[in-house]
């Protein structure tokens, strides 16, 4: 076994070898060939992974990002903009492309477990967590199947509805991107030598698809897409592709143009870095700078940045911070990270950093003996499963559950009704005289976490960590004295965005009323 592994290892590192030194970059595609007819006042939509509001408003007052600065002031700060569940980036990104939550698009969390096909799916955390689960694997989740096989085909993407309406958009380093225009991704001959992947890979996007170094359209971009540098999935990169659709004129209506770096950054360093505020701020100057002058591309452009989730703290003690469902568990059979599922395998883990899903394998097993290897943990904001009786909730207090359904007499400041039973307090809910709920500590919390309970097939539960806490398993990726997300918590789930160049808001100040704004927006 050991000396499997270190043949292993050592393939892997020749692979990696190889692209650093032979690059995975692909051609630049020929812009002047794409038609793009824009009839309203295109629309660019920065997401900037891991922005904030506190450290956002504290970076302006000191006058630390000028471009973020000129467009809150010239348009409107919205501070609390509620997320989707889990907070991760593939599930919020195919929220606000799609407009509903995971129970609709189907896309559970960053690692969850898929049933049909009987093994865990992951698109990309940790470095070991990527080589047990197999490179070749990890990208063609990634590239692929995120956009062609799991996001539900019965929910429609921006994209496809633009494209339906005759209008054309374009994304910039999304990784759900899916529309209906066919592309070749073209992959690297060292890549395909290797058999990591095909010499092509065939997806569908919309009218411009930037792809980091799998497809581009900025030669510039040859300096910012090596292997250390993320293949281009940075934001110099995503800056310098939105860049030359400006220069030559051909920005779609719609243009979601993400912006990844800060996410790391926050992760290290913890929820008030700044830092990387500052640098993305950078990448925007220069964006704006294309125009003869910031007011003119506001004129020109409806310029939207949002901040697709929030990071809590999480504490530097490791002892303290890290909830390692291992040892909770330690009385199951785990299945091993990489290895086929096994006839004796009881439960499976699928770690989304400050949520987890942890699915049951053994029939044998119920959700009442399963929880109570949870609720003596402190740490653990709350605990989550289905059954046929409805949605549950319990915390530290096992005898004292909280139960919900849609299509009840209590209606939230959504116009979602709900049928409630049990200790609404749990979820940090309350019920006014006129059955109206309102949300604590985790905003919209009922929708959100009915999302993730029927997300996808199989018998799981989902716990959720309070905030300084975080989930790990086999090869997890940690963050003590820096942040995580993940969680329902507001430090994950609440956001801000700025509107420039439009005065018009979503319905709601929700990721899950984007679709429509933005669609309205390009009419």
């Amino acid at each position: 076994m050991l000396k499997k592994s270190i043949i292993a290892l050592l393939s892997f590192s020749l692979i990696l070898f190889a692209v650093i030194w032979f690059g995975f970059s692909s051609p630049a595609n020929d812009l002047s060939v794409l038609e793009v007819n824009n009839t309203s006042k295109p629309v660019v939509l920065m997401l900037i992974d891991s922005l904030m509001d506190e450290p956002l408003q504290k970076a302006m007052e000191e006058g630390r990002t000028p471009a973020l600065e000129f467009l809150a002031d010239q348009g409107r700060y919205l501070p609390q903009i509620v997320t989707s569940y889990p907070t991760m980036s593939v599930t919020i990104d195919s929220t606000l492309l799609t407009g509903t939550y995971a129970n609709h698009h189907m896309v559970p969390a960053l690692a969850w477990y898929n049933l049909q096909e009987n093994r865990l799916v992951n698109y990309g955390s940790s470095a070991m967590e990527i080589f047990q689960l197999g490179v070749d694997q990890v990208l063609y989740d990634s590239i692929h199947n995120l956009n062609h096989e799991h996001l539900s085909k019965d929910t429609t993407t921006i994209f496809e509805e633009m494209d339906s309406r005759q209008l054309d958009s374009g994304s910039i380093n999304g990784m759900v991107y899916r529309g209906n225009q066919r592309y070749d991704l073209n992959i690297p001959t060292i890549i395909s030598v290797f058999n990591i992947l095909p010499e092509t890979v065939q997806v569908k996007g919309p009218t411009v698809l930037s792809l980091g170094s799998l497809s581009q359209f900025n030669s510039e971009n040859e300096k910012h897409n090596n292997v250390w540098q993320r293949l281009g999935m940075n934001d110099s990169f995503t800056a310098n592709e939105l860049k030359k659709l400006i220069q030559n004129d051909k920005l779609p209506s719609f243009t979601l143009a993400y912006f990844p770096g800060l996410d790391k950054k926050v992760h290290k360093n913890g929820p008030m870095e700044m830092e990387g505020i500052e640098a993305v701020d950078q990448e925007i100057q220069s964006i704006l700078n294309e125009f003869p002058s910031w007011e003119d591309a506001i004129e020109n452009v409806t310029v939207i940045v949002y901040g697709d989730s929030g990071q809590a703290i999480i504490a530097d003690d490791e002892q303290e911070a890290l909830i390692d469902l291992r040892v909770i568990l330690e009385n199951y059979q785990i299945a091993e990270l990489g290895k086929p599922i096994q006839a004796k395998d009881q439960v499976v883990l699928a770690v989304n950093s400050r949520m987890a899903y942890v699915h049951l394998l053994d029939e044998n097993i119920n959700f009442t003996e399963l929880l109570a290897n949870f609720t003596n943990d402190s740490r653990i904001g709350f605990i989550a499963w289905k059954d046929d009786t409805g949605n549950h909730v319990v915390s530290q207090n096992p005898n004292s559950k909280f139960t919900f359904k849609p299509n009840g007499n209590y209606t939230d400041q959504y116009d979602q009704e709900w049928e409630l039973e049990g200790d609404p307090s749990i979820l940090d809910i309350t019920m006014d005289e006129q059955s109206i709920i309102s949300y604590g500590e985790y905003p919209d919390a009922l929708a959100r976490l009915y999302g993730a309970l029927h997300s996808h097939e199989g018998r799981y539960i989902i716990v959720d960590a309070k905030p300084g806490h975080e989930f790990i398993g086999e090869h997890s990726p940690t963050h003590p004295g820096g942040g995580g997300h993940g969680s329902l918590h507001k430090d994950d789930s609440l956001t801000p965005m700025i509107i420039t160049g439009d005065p018009s808001t979503p319905q709601y100040e929700r990721v899950v009323d984007f679709k429509d704004w933005i669609l309205e927006l390009t009419d």
